[in-house]
């Protein structure tokens, strides 16, 4: 298996770009994984913030706990888009993606979400992050 948060990254990816809600506001290729500054918008850019190793698990499975934070970008235009956008997100990753072959799902937490603008003024930004804390099991 890859790391565990890439791994992860990935499920959340997938599950975005599945969700025929999140594509009606935001086109699939500005959802990605990287950096946090925002390039084309309304863009998603899925971040891994913290891997925490557990140990192991029955069958000798390990398990690590991934706070992983999404961000949300949009034209601040009132926040109405960016907030739609979150709540596609949220709605999106209310229950945990599809697990892949190299890792399932022990735990999975509702998605908090948080605005902020951006504090840049020269641009008018609207920036939400929607954290996700899940903890994995995988066998190598």
């Amino acid at each position: 298996m890859i790391e565990p948060s890439l791994a992860l990254q990935a499920a959340i990816n997938a599950a975005l770009s599945d969700s025929a809600e999140v594509a009606a506001l935001v086109d699939p290729m500005n959802i990605r994984s990287g950096s946090t500054r925002p390039d084309e918008m309304p863009c998603i850019i899925i971040s891994p913030v913290t891997t925490q190793n557990l140990g192991y698990a029955s069958g000798n499975q390990k398990t690590a706990r991934i706070l992983m934070d999404v961000h949300i970008w949009a034209e601040d235009d009132g926040i109405d888009t960016a907030w739609k956008i979150g709540f596609a997100v949220c709605n999106a990753l209310y229950d945990a993606p599809r697990p892949t072959d190299s890792f399932v799902f022990a735990e999975w937490e509702k998605p908090l979400v948080r605005w902020m603008r951006d504090p840049d003024p020269a641009r008018a930004l609207c920036h939400g992050v929607v954290s996700i804390n899940a903890v994995v099991m995988w066998k190598e």
